[in-house]
Formats: C-alpha cells, sequence, structure tokens
C-alpha cells in the first residue's frame, strides 16, 4: 500500500494473470505522474475489482477502481489513498501493519520485515534500469 499515492493502480501483467479479459476495461481518464521517475504515465484503462482483507472468520470486502497500466513494475498493484478510505484503513509504516474494522474487531494486516526489503530492492533495481535506458535515448 502506497499512503502517498491518489491512485490504486493494476499492472496488465497482473490481470492478465487473473484471467480477466480486458474487454471488461473501460475507458480512463488522464495521465498521471511520479509513478515512472520523470516521465508521464498513461493508463490503458480502468477496472471495478474487489479486494478483500481479512480470514475466514473476520474480513472485509470492497469493490476498488484501478488504473491499468502497461509498464514494468515491481509489484502486482499498488492500492493508494482511495483504498485507505474505502476501507477507513490505518497504515503504520514503521511496524508494516495495516489495521482496520471488521464485522468481528479489528483486521491487522502485516508483512515480515525482510519481504520488504526485497520489495524495496526490486523497485529500486527497476527504477535504476528504467532512468539508465532513458538516458541511453
Amino acid at each position: 500500500m502506497d499512503g502517498g499515492s491518489g491512485l490504486n493502480i493494476l499492472y496488465i501483467d497482473t490481470l492478465d494473470a487473473m484471467c480477466i479479459p480486458r474487454s471488461e476495461l473501460r475507458l480512463t481518464g488522464s495521465p498521471f505522474h511520479g509513478v515512472i521517475p520523470g516521465a508521464q504515465a498513461y493508463p490503458l484503462r480502468q477496472i471495478d475489482l474487489p479486494v478483500m482483507f481479512g480470514s475466514q472468520a473476520n474480513f472485509r470486502s470492497e469493490v476498488l477502481t484501478f488504473e491499468v497500466v502497461d509498464f514494468p513494475g515491481s509489484y502486482h498493484a499498488i492500492l493508494g489513498r482511495p483504498c485507505y478510505a474505502r476501507f477507513m484503513a490505518i497504515p503504520n509504516y514503521t511496524y508494516l501493519k495495516l489495521k482496520m474494522s471488521g464485522p468481528n474487531g479489528v483486521i491487522t494486516m502485516s508483512r515480515a520485515f525482510s519481504h520488504a526489503f526485497e520489495c524495496d530492492h526490486e523497485h529500486y533495481e527497476l527504477a535504476t534500469a528504467v532512468i539508465n535506458s532513458s538516458e541511453l535515448l
């Protein structure tokens, strides 16, 4: 999750892996900035998808709108502020936890620091490759 992002982003490879036909996509708005270093990003289209947090005993599910993009990313999707607002979720970046209310109490999502480090390292390498390739042009 990215509390600095005003969009929910889904990469086209993830959409294809989910076996969702591209005919489900609808037209989108304008380009956005800050996802690809130093460049505008143009979404292909948008899609509404259900997103669920929690376990079988205590879960929340909401439908989120995603901008579908066709450029490389180190994640499957990026959940931004629209996701926080819809789920009324509270992030704690220090402890890598996300909390929200559920029908049977608080839902807490967490991940290991080692996994976060791996994702950050992969994202750094991808961003460096994109910048280096644009400098060659």
